[in-house]
């Protein structure tokens, strides 16, 4: 696992509350013994209807309670093979959470408003280490969102 100090880039936005593991990686698709091939099913019933369309940008936005339901640790997985490599979002279940930090992916965690205002940004900057989280548009007007973020656990470090 590499260690994480910074993550930036373009933001998805999955706005979205309650989001469980059962929508992320579909029961069907956990047969596999390996811990690859996830990310072409991430949300699958949901892109699949049309429901949503994401594009995997380094960082997701989404609502309340993501990743609650089961404690499947494939959910992390098919996110972070999908192409992020951060979630932000209110609050999580806490064993998504902690399915989170053990498989070096980062969960942010910044209220609810402040959510809405990276997702509207459209471009993200998480520093880990002095655990702040940017938000700059790419419209000329160039508004920025500044936080600090309530966060984490310590994924500086290489285990």
């Amino acid at each position: 696992m590499e260690p994480i100090n910074i993550i930036e880039g373009e933001v998805s936005f999955l706005d979205r509350s309650d989001v469980d593991t059962d929508q992320i990686i579909p029961k069907q698709f956990l047969k596999r013994v390996e811990r690859t091939g996830f990310g072409e099913f991430l949300f699958y019933d949901w892109i699949r209807d049309g429901e949503i369309v994401l594009h995997p940008h380094p960082i997701l936005v989404s609502g309340h309670n993501f990743g609650s339901g089961s404690s499947r640790e494939h959910a992390v997985w098919a996110l972070h093979q999908f192409g992020f490599k951060a979630v932000i979002a209110p609050s999580y279940s806490d064993i998504f959470y902690s399915n989170c930090t053990k498989n070096g992916f980062l969960p942010v965690v910044l209220e609810s408003d402040e959510c809405q205002a990276i997702a509207a940004a459209g471009e993200c900057r998480i520093d880990l280490e002095n655990q702040v989280v940017t938000g700059e548009a790419k419209a000329p007007s160039r508004s920025t969102v500044r936080s600090n973020a309530a966060c984490w656990a310590d994924l500086t470090t290489s285990p």
